[in-house]
Parts: structure tokens; C-alpha cells; sequence
């Protein structure tokens, strides 16, 4: 039998209220609320009533003891430590970069490198025929590798073909924007088909235990094409990222449900295809003499690892009345603009009738906010024609009044500059006590520093 809602009728203004009230809430009379018996639930309410009707699902405490879903690791070093150890089974990888960068590349190498180990790898490719593909990993020296190729671009058809049997280990979908699922309209690469097309993917990668890669396009501001919603939807997402005219390409970890986030593979781009970088500092230092001035060695850090990259200025007086540009490549603009802000008020230096512009050698991106000290040790190098010592590596954040203040983790950053022959660190007073095996140079505020690299006092 049905069940029968109450429900309270306001007398003059008609207005409905599941449950009495004194005063009406939309005519403001008092005591008009009265009760009256509502129609039965119909069959369609009964149906959209969520709270019934159902399947119960089994649930699990959190420290139940079940099997956990194996790691396995490709062999190829940096891409392991990108995805935090290996691939995690039943996981959806979405991987994007620019056109060009060698996702492809990368992820046939991958392939190949699993399959050789034993394991069932299929490659769905929706941009090329699998011709295509077998001449690039010829090219590549992959051309014995048994992993199972295909040119396709139906969802359906490939959830089929890979549930006949045994299914693979790791399935990669090159591209997901090429993708058609026959359940909704639209044609491949619109928002709701790399939605519905990712969906299905990723629902087959939980229930059957299969690791899913999906190659994803970017747009020209670098962010993933599609719905933002396909990046929320994946356990990892990584950015393949470089410049197509150096032969380093660094893989970035952005999102990582089973490790740890900002981890970088470093990769060079040689004939051969992808070849590992074991020492990434190597690839951006360049090679300076005692009297280069406007240049300064900054230990980044990515995830837990330190890599020295080389932070070179140059300063340009202008005529008096023309408007000095602003040029950053691989940092932060408005972060250089505070930086300079800081070094005219509180350090009395002027940047206002110059040019500045500010590289990253080797075409890195550095977003490391204890970039401030040696990006200021290179503006002041530039605009003095003072050299920086060449065995001194500098880091450190500044604040708007002028302090220096510590960054994380300076030991692995001390110790990774002492590996590489550097003999003395510019930082701040705060992470005096961290430096133990490198000569000194601290400092409380900015003003000592620039005073220091003046000579003044």
C-alpha cells in the first residue's frame, strides 16, 4: 500500500509546507496552516525515491585484510619514477604534451619494454594505421617487441576485442580525443564523447584489472583538450613537456593516486628515440668561465629530486623616455617583477631605465619559489658587472620587506651542488645550520646580500 504524506496548506495564500508552522513563511499570516492528506506515492515516484529499490553493495573496512593491486614496473627507470614505482593494475593514466613531443615515442617504448618481460600489451592507435606504427618501432629497434598493435577508433569495438579472454596488462589508447563511443552523438574529440569514450575506458580498467594509458591532446596554452573533468576522472595524470628544438624532454608527474606528485623523468631525444638522463643537472649547466657576469646556479628541487639549472640575466640601459621591456623564459614574470620591486625599494638599485631579461638555460621551467636569492644574485651580477663566483650555487625566498626567509629541504639541495663540484652556497641566515660541507655565505636580508655582491663594506 501506498504511503500517505501529510502535508499543511496555508488557508489564504494556498502555499505548501511539509510540516505545521505558526506563521506562514510566504504571506505572514498567522495559524492558516492546515492539514490535509496527500495523493498516494505514484509508481513513478516510487521509482525516482533513490533512497530504496537498489542493490546493496558490499562494503569493506579500511583495515581489511585483502590483496592489494600489484606494481609493475617498466624497466625504464625515469618513467617508474615518474609514476611513483610502476603501474599500478586496474589504474587509467592520462598523459599530454604537445604535438611532437614523443608521447607516442615514450609509450611505445613503454609497451615494449613490458611485453618483453612477459606480460600481454595491446596499443590501440586512433591516429595511425598499425603499418604506421610498426615502421616507427622498427625505426625505433623495437620491432621484435610481442606487443599486440591495432587502428581503431570505436570504444565498443575495443572494450570487445579486449574482453575476449584473458585481458592485457596494459592497454594504451593513442588518443583518447580520437575516441567514439556509439551510446551518445557527436563526433570523436568533442567534450562529451572524450567524456563518455574515457568512462567506459577507465570502468573497464577497474573491473577487469587492466592498466589503461590514454594519450591526451593539449591546447596552446599546454592544458589538456577536453572536458576538465577527464583529469579528475584518471588515478595519474602526467605532462610530457620540452622544447622540440632541445633534445631533453622532461615527463612530470601532476597528479599521482598511488605516489607522490612533481616527480620528473628526464629523457633525451636522440635517433633512437627516448634515451634516460640519470644526471639531469648536466643537461642545464652550462659550461662558464670566472668572468661571465649575470649567470647563477640554482639547486631546484622536483618531488625529491635536486636539479642544478643555471639562472642567466642580462640588463640593457634604455634611452631616457622609451619603456624597458620585461622578459622571462622558464620563470614567473610577476614574480620578476616583485623581485625587481624589492631590489629598488629596499636595496636602492635601478631597473627602471633598463631592459631586463631573465632565461632558464636549456629551455627549463623553473616554479620553485627559492629561485628569488640567485634570480636576484643574477640581476645584480648583470646590472654590476660582477660576476658570480663560479663555484657558488645560491637559493632562497624573499619576502616584500627585503628578509631572506629558508626553503625546504636544502641539505638534498646542498648535497646534489657538492656532488657536482660546487664549493660555496649563497642563502639565507635561517638555513646557516643546514650547510656543513660547502662554504657559507649567509645572509638576513636582501640588502646584506646585494651589499656583499657590491663589495660595499
Amino acid at each position: 500500500m501506498a504511503k500517505i504524506q501529510k502535508r499543511f496548506v496555508c488557508q489564504s495564500c494556498g502555499s505548501v509546507s511539509h510540516r505545521w508552522q505558526g506563521q506562514c513563511a510566504d504571506c505572514s499570516e498567522w495559524n492558516t496552516l492546515v492539514e490535509e492528506a496527500s495523493a498516494a506515492a505514484t509508481p513513478f515516484q516510487a521509482r525516482h525515491n533513490l533512497q530504496g529499490g537498489g542493490r546493496a553493495i558490499a562494503m569493506i573496512g579500511l583495515d581489511a585484510e585483502v590483496e592489494l593491486p600489484p606494481r609493475t614496473a617498466f624497466g625504464i627507470a625515469e618513467l617508474d619514477r615518474a609514476l611513483g614505482g610502476g603501474l599500478v593494475s586496474g589504474s587509467a593514466t592520462l598523459i599530454g604534451g604537445d604535438p611532437g613531443i614523443g608521447k607516442s615515442t615514450l609509450l611505445l617504448q613503454a609497451a615494449a619494454s613490458l611485453a618483453r618481460q612477459g606480460h600481454d600489451v595491446a596499443y590501440v592507435s586512433g591516429e595511425e594505421a598499425a603499418d604506421q606504427v610498426r615502421l616507427r618501432a622498427r625505426r625505433l629497434g623495437l620491432g621484435d617487441a610481442p606487443v599486440r598493435l591495432a587502428s581503431a577508433t570505436s570504444t565498443r569495438d575495443i572494450l570487445t576485442t579486449m574482453s575476449m579472454g584473458t585481458p592485457p596488462r596494459l592497454l594504451v589508447i593513442d588518443s583518447i580525443q580520437t575516441m567514439h563511443s556509439d551510446l551518445i552523438e557527436g563526433a570523436p574529440g568533442t567534450v562529451s564523447q572524450v567524456r563518455a569514450s574515457a568512462q567506459e575506458l577507465i570502468r573497464f580498467a577497474k573491473e577487469r584489472g587492466t592498466a589503461v594509458v590514454l594519450v591526451g591532446h593539449v591546447t596552446k596554452d599546454g592544458s589538456i583538450a577536453g572536458p576538465r573533468v577527464l583529469e579528475h576522472m584518471v588515478d595519474t595524470v602526467l605532462s610530457f613537456e620540452g622544447e622540440r628544438s632541445h633534445q631533453y624532454r622532461i615527463l612530470r608527474a601532476i597528479k599521482n593516486r598511488f605516489g607522490g606528485t612533481d616527480e620528473i623523468g628526464v629523457f633525451s631525444m636522440v635517433a633512437e628515440g627516448l634515451v634516460e638522463v640519470t644526471n639531469p643537472s648536466a643537461l642545464f649547466l652550462t659550461q662558464r668561465d670566472e668572468g661571465v657576469t649575470g649567470a647563477t646556479v640554482f639547486p631546484a628541487l622536483e618531488g625529491t629530486r635536486p636539479v642544478l639549472v643555471e639562472i642567466q640575466a642580462l640588463v640593457v640601459r634604455v634611452a631616457s623616455g622609451a619603456t624597458p621591456r620585461r622578459s622571462v623564459v622558464g620563470w614567473d614574470s610577476a614574480r620578476l617583477a616583485m623581485i625587481l620591486a624589492v631590489l629598488e625599494a629596499r636595496c636602492g638599485l635601478s631597473f627602471s631605465t633598463c631592459e631586463v631579461y631573465l632565461n632558464v638555460a636549456g629551455g627549463y621551467r623553473v616554479q620553485d619559489p627559492a629561485a628569488d636569492l640567485a634570480v636576484a644574485a643574477a640581476l645584480v651580477s648583470a646590472l654590476s658587472e660582477r660576476p658570480v663566483p663560479a663555484d657558488s650555487v645560491a637559493f632562497g625566498e624573499i619576502a616584500l620587506s627585503g628578509e631572506l626567509r629558508p626553503v625546504a629541504h636544502a641539505p638534498l639541495r646542498l648535497k646534489e651542488a657538492a656532488k657536482l663540484g660546487f664549493e660555496r652556497v649563497l642563502l639565507p641566515a635561517a638555513a646557516k645550520a643546514e650547510a656543513d660541507e660547502m662554504r657559507v655565505s649567509a645572509f638576513r636580508t636582501l640588502g646584506q646580500f646585494v651589499d656583499h655582491m657590491l663589495g660595499r663594506g
